[in-house]
């Protein structure tokens, strides 16, 4: 008889660098914060994105540049 092979298979976790301060950040369920390493980390970037440091590129604003107006009819 062959013996059966009960053993698990090794999971690694995923880890993920914080935005931040680049250090290694475990992707689960145990890391409130993902992907930042911490509270601070996250409230760095928050600030970044308020404050407009950051942005994610669109289609330019078109609303005042085509020279219609709601006012005009």
């Amino acid at each position: 008889m062959s013996e059966s092979n009960n053993e698990q298979p090794i999971i690694k976790p995923t880890i993920v660098k914080c935005p931040t301060c680049q250090s290694a950040v475990i992707w689960n369920t145990e890391s409130p914060f993902r992907p930042f390493c911490s509270k601070k980390c996250q409230m760095i970037d928050f600030g970044e994105w308020a404050d407009e440091e950051k942005s994610i590129p669109g289609a330019p604003d078109m609303s005042d540049s085509d020279g219609w107006s709601e006012d005009q009819y």
